[in-house]
């Protein structure tokens, strides 16, 4: 292959103001990690970009791991050049004979170094005519061209850009502080997981499991499900609560209709104390308007009484469809189909109430211990922490 680097773009990233170091250097780290299997790599930071040399590493290993980091535009192969024009035009030769299946070019050059002799305009004029003249199979088309060959001239040499890839686009996982995602292992809250993580969030995760009535393999539905988060970017720390006694006490002393309206009531309760002991500033779910009869404006209202918390719900005015085509995207949605239950399965009422109002959501509450049983699931709580794609439980204990 004739490229020997790559060249990752910002987007978002390139327009913030004083903070925007703060930002790349979190993509950097990002990047990092992400390639620390390829010890070979130089990666090495600029203001608009971050350059990779590979050093004789497989960028078509490389390339499928930088797309789908949050925070990166696009990434394009590239070569260096010398300021000089033979070296330039003999490098984008190079480079357009390297592109198999390209009959259609076009030439986008321009100068950082305004010493250099030839104008942007000019170059492209002269590198176009140097391509036509020694590559046969090219023509030239400035509307929907299937290259366009990108030529740099720095202050030190010149970059010349071939096939260019599209990132996942967003904001390095991190930068936006944590979030406590309630994870139930459906379609929904992963795909609020990505979504999150792709606004810069880093995602902890909240689980209820309710054993004897899960089972393990549930367990690790949502474990699978983590680790499908943390592939794009950060780390992922997945928080299991032992639920089965709060979902008993429920049972026994609420009339079923309002039944999972505590239920979510209590979870709520517990996300909020998991998040103030883990650092995290808001509670995120994966509701989408109307979708169920937890999901109503009256179920929200009374359900989100019992936090000061922000509760983030990024699929809110989704359909599923919608949500269903971007975890197939995003590869969660095999795992979410698995039938396997989960705790919001147990117990569940014929008819739930779908307009639950918080005068009654407080008077049936008052025939449960509920701080008891949010103290109780809050103490019981394994912790995970996937830190690579790639990685199984590299830390497990208790809160």
């Amino acid at each position: 292959m004739v490229y020997d680097y790559l060249v990752i773009r910002f987007g978002e990233i390139a327009i913030k103001g004083k903070n925007k170091k703060a930002f790349v250097m979190k993509l950097e780290d990002d990047v990092r990690g992400k390639l620390s299997d390829f010890p070979r790599l130089y990666i090495k930071r600029h203001f608009d970009d971050i350059e990779i040399q590979l050093n004789g590493e497989d960028a078509d290993q490389i390339i499928p791991i930088l797309r789908k980091i949050f925070g990166i535009q696009n990434i394009s192969s590239a070569i260096k050049v010398e300021n000089d024009l033979d070296a330039i035009r003999s490098g984008a030769l190079r480079v357009a004979e390297q592109e198999e299946g390209v009959k259609t070019f076009k030439i986008a050059a321009r100068r950082k170094d305004k010493r250099f002799p030839v104008h942007g305009s000019e170059l492209n004029q002269d590198l176009g005519a140097w391509l036509l003249k020694h590559c046969d199979r090219l023509r030239v088309d400035v509307h929907h061209p299937d290259l366009t060959l990108r030529v740099e001239v720095g202050y030190h040499e010149t970059r010349i850009y071939g096939h260019e890839y599209k990132g996942a686009g967003g904001l390095p996982v991190g930068a936006s502080g944590k979030v406590m995602l309630m994870l139930s292992g459906g379609i929904d809250s992963p795909v609020a997981g990505y979504l999150l993580a792709k606004r810069g969030a880093l995602i902890e995760a909240i689980h209820f499991q309710s054993p004897p009535y899960t089972s393990d393999r549930a367990r690790q539905k949502v474990i699978d499900l983590s680790k499908k988060l943390q592939s794009f970017g950060g780390k992922v720390r997945l928080h299991l609560v032992p639920f089965t006694n709060a979902q008993v006490a429920i049972r026994d002393a609420v009339p079923e209709d309002y039944r999972i309206t505590i239920m979510r009531r209590l979870m709520f309760r517990i996300a909020e104390k998991a998040a103030e002991q883990n650092g995290t500033l808001a509670i995120a779910t994966g509701e989408s308007l109307g979708q169920v009869a937890s999901q109503t404006l009256e179920s929200m209202n009374t359900i989100n009484q019992v936090t000061d918390l922000p509760v983030l719900r990024p699929l809110i005015t989704m359909d599923k469809l919608d949500i269903a085509a971007i975890a197939k995207e995003i590869d969660t949605y095999e795992i979410s189909i698995r039938p396997y239950e989960d705790c919001c399965t147990i117990f569940l009422p014929k008819a739930p109430r779908t307009r639950p109002d918080r005068f009654h959501a407080d008077r049936f509450e008052r025939s449960l211990n509920v701080e008891d049983l949010v103290n109780e699931a809050v103490r019981g709580i394994e912790t995970l922490t996937f830190e690579s794609s790639e990685s199984e439980e590299l830390f497990s204990g208790l809160l």
